[in-house]
């Protein structure tokens, strides 16, 4: 009697226009439905309700049991349902999901993996003994210090490859987000504060996956610059703002590199989901952007299924057989529309057809990871930033040979931050590694008491977290004064690692997080102390995630580094910067301010101890260096900030007024130094009735010899000189006269010119 009641419930729900689609696949003349041998509107004619359903909503992979807290609960999504095991545990192990396969028509399942900073998929499996592991690459903040597209690019083919050798189809990622605040968790994982280098950052990014036959799928679209309460928050943005800053970004992205997917964000946007709304992914995104692909929703997101169906969210992820059956249900009752689901599975099958998987590959589980560490060991290099070199400091040379290593990264360095931005590389090349293959001694009693130090920490914290929440930061090891001035006497060096993680689900505290602890405070002036009464200098390494406040203890320093966590070959990289093998040329692209009180989101940033249920944009468009340079408030390291070992000059500026309101901009940059380097060059504009300046372009030399020179050619347009008006729903590019900035920095501008636009330019 059960199994006749199970299937009367199948068969109401399948319909009668299922039961004829299943009969047309399956009769003589309908055996050769296949996808990519038929049409997608045959195939999709030949589905059933409950198969169109299940297409839109992925296969889902399992979680172990408790669920982190920022994905809301698995009674909110699947009431109280546990998720199915599908088939990524059986495809991929560790990837992050896969969509639903229908055999029958020829459509199989393809496979989702994370990967911001490199593939994330299992690197053990139970039956074999071989193992899986991806290359760590730096994070996207480093990557973008860089300003570096063909770099980034370079690192996406050696992703895409990894991705495509261990059967993964699309990778998720690039993250663009904005660091509209420092505190905010996941800064790691994006570019910049500023929208045209994280759309350009993640364009090169996209084209180098995708080069390879390997999707991406950009996120969060969009806003998500917050993990407190991310899953509902309303991000109370005005139009302006929105489509300058935060929209700009996705917008070259899409334009530029035609990403395969979007995923759209958990928050709310004035009010409505991001998953759910119709504006966000099918005005802007396809009609006035040109988007192609699908849309995706980020794990869990949103709370009307039905509704992210009809804005266009196209799948929604990982899926589940109730919201499956709550989509058909709904089509069945006449809330939604079967074309519309129709349509949501048209564009999904258009990128299927192009996975490997569908196509065939034949993957080989083997990519060449030797190779891809030293693309990674090279990317890292060259988005270090040299902050602080008194004195000639760095490089290190031959004069250092045996050094103080102080602070628990330099012996357990930080890779990479946590979440969905975290890979399971083989190995991390310490810094204390590093530096000991780059020939310098560090006393072995320094390893071994930090070793016991660590062991304590953990015992002492001894809580247990979720697999994917943040790592807890350990407390410094406080060594005393006279421990000090001992190693002060027997090494030539002092060396400094301040470390900090962060990842999904929890933003980050000003106290003992931005601030340093009172114990990295202390040694700080310990050790500046110690050393200098010996007439021997002290290096601090910054091996961190996000922004960190330095103005208070710059001054103790005589050289700092900015090292980010720089991947799996971290070590290398910055014992490579230290030593001089590699001279320094990457530049900030966020602005390190003198107190969190001055950045202009501070009084607006969710507080997690408010509980908060709305997040208000009013800074508005004086997000970062915009509003530093137009407010004229001090920072203590601006936008686009980087030091070298050499010297460059920028001359003979030119400018020649092309047709269709757009000027060709060209200088020289000489290397005036006796090392051989890199310059990153940033072209900034401004009205004449504006203090704001906004970065529109930027280029980085090649590697010039002591002497050389590079012009450089960048082609201003009246797109560059439009601002968005809402009133319009267009952007506005108004006649007159506008100031050209060359700059080393937002702050450092060497050459100056100025462009008049005949007329208002409306596109």
């Amino acid at each position: 009697m059960k199994q006749i009641t199970n299937k009367l419930n199948t068969l109401r729900t399948i319909g009668l226009a299922g039961i004829a689609a299943m009969l047309v696949s399956c009769s003589p003349s309908g055996q050769n439905i296949r996808l990519g041998k038929s049409t997608n509107q045959e195939v999709i004619a030949a589905m059933t309700l409950e198969e169109k359903a299940q297409l839109l909503v992925g296969d889902d992979p399992g979680f172990p049991r408790g669920y982190p807290s920022g994905f809301g609960g698995a009674d909110t999504l699947f009431d109280s349902q546990p998720p199915v095991v599908g088939q990524t545990k059986k495809l991929v192990p560790g990837a992050a999901g896969t969509t639903f396969a229908i055999p029958r028509l020829g459509i199989p399942a393809i496979v989702l993996a994370d990967g911001p900073a490199g593939v994330r998929i299992d690197p053990m499996r139970p039956d074999t003994t071989k193992t899986f592991y991806a290359t760590a690459f730096p994070i996207e903040s480093l990557l973008a210090c860089s300003w570096d597209t063909n770099l980034v690019r370079q690192v996406g083919v050696c992703m895409g490859t990894e991705a495509k050798e261990y059967g993964v189809d699309i990778l998720l990622g690039p993250a663009l987000n904005i660091h509209r605040n420092p505190l905010g968790g996941r800064n790691f994982e994006y570019y910049s504060e500023d929208p045209v280098v994280s759309g350009e950052m993640a364009a090169a990014m996209v084209n180098g996956v995708q080069s390879v036959g390997v999707g991406t799928s950009i996120k969060h679209f969009a806003a998500n610059n917050n993990e407190t309460n991310r899953m509902s928050i309303n991000a109370e943005i005005d139009e302006k703002t929105l489509h300058e800053i935060y929209l700009k970004g996705f917008e070259i992205a899409v334009k530029k590199s035609n990403p395969w997917t979007v995923m759209s964000a958990y928050n709310k946007i004035k009010g409505v989901y991001c998953s759910e709304n119709p504006v966000l992914l099918d005005s802007i995104l396809r009609k006035d952007w040109g988007f192609t692909g699908f849309v995706m929703t980020d794990w869990f997101a949103g709370r009307d299924r039905i509704q992210q169906v009809k804005a266009g969210n196209d799948l929604q992820m990982p899926g589940s057989k109730y919201i499956a059956e709550q989509i058909a249900e709904a089509v069945q009752n006449g809330d939604l529309d079967e074309a519309v689901v129709d349509r949501n599975i048209d564009r999904i099958l258009n990128i299927i057809k192009q996975t490997p998987r569908f196509n065939g590959y034949d993957y080989s589980d083997n990519p060449d990871l030797k190779a891809h560490a030293k693309i990674a060991a090279q990317a890292a290099t060259d988005g270090m930033v040299l902050l602080k070199n008194n004195r000639n400091t760095l490089p290190l040379g031959k004069a250092i040979s045996k050094i103080a290593a102080f602070g628990i990264a330099s012996f357990e360095t930080i890779s990479r931050g946590t979440g969905s931005g975290n890979v399971n590389s083989a190995y991390t090349v310490s810094i204390k590694q590093g530096l000991e293959k780059s020939g310098y001694g560090i006393p072995a009693e320094f390893e071994k008491a930090y070793a016991e130090h660590v062991q304590a920490e953990k015992e002492r914290i001894g809580e247990k977290k979720s697999y994917f929440d943040p790592d807890i930061m350990l407390q410094e090891k406080n060594w005393s004064e006279a421990e000090l001035k001992q190693f002060a006497a027997e090494c030539d060096l002092a060396l400094f690692t301040i470390s900090r993680t962060s990842g999904e689900f929890a933003d980050r505290k000003v106290a003992d997080d931005f601030q340093l602890t009172d114990i990295e405070q202390q040694m700080i002036r310990k050790l500046s102390k110690a050393f200098h009464a010996q007439g021997k200098k002290l290096v601090v390494v910054l091996n961190i995630g996000g922004v960190i406040e330095t103005a208070s203890w710059k001054n103790e320093a005589d050289a700092i580094v900015l090292a980010w966590q720089p991947g799996q070959e971290a070590g290398t990289a910055i014992a490579q910067i230290l030593s001089g093998d590699v001279t320094p040329s990457g530049k900030l692209t966020m602005t390190f301010p003198v107190k969190y009180g001055d950045v202009p989101s501070s009084n607006f940033f969710p507080d997690p101890s408010t509980n908060p249920q709305q997040t208000d944009y009013t800074e508005g468009t004086a997000v970062g260096y915009r509003y530093y340079r137009g407010a004229d408030v001090a920072t203590s390291y601006e936008f686009g900030f980087g030091l070298s070992y050499n010297d460059f000059t920028y001359n003979n500026l030119s400018v020649d007024s092309l047709p269709d309101h757009k000027f060709q901009i060209e200088l020289s940059v000489t290397n005036t130094g006796v090392n051989n380097g890199k310059e990153v060059v940033q072209l900034y504009l401004k009205s004449k009735d504006s203090r704001m300046i906004q970065l529109k372009h930027f280029a980085k030399t090649a590697l010039l010899k002591p002497g050389e020179s590079e012009t450089l050619k960048f082609e201003v347009t009246a797109q560059d000189l439009a601002e968005y008006d809402p009133g319009q729903k267009a952007w506005s590019a108004e006649p007159g006269t506008y100031d050209v900035l060359i700059g080393a920095s937002s702050q450092d501008i060497r050459l100056r010119t100025a462009i008049e636009l005949g007329k208002q330019v409306i596109f």
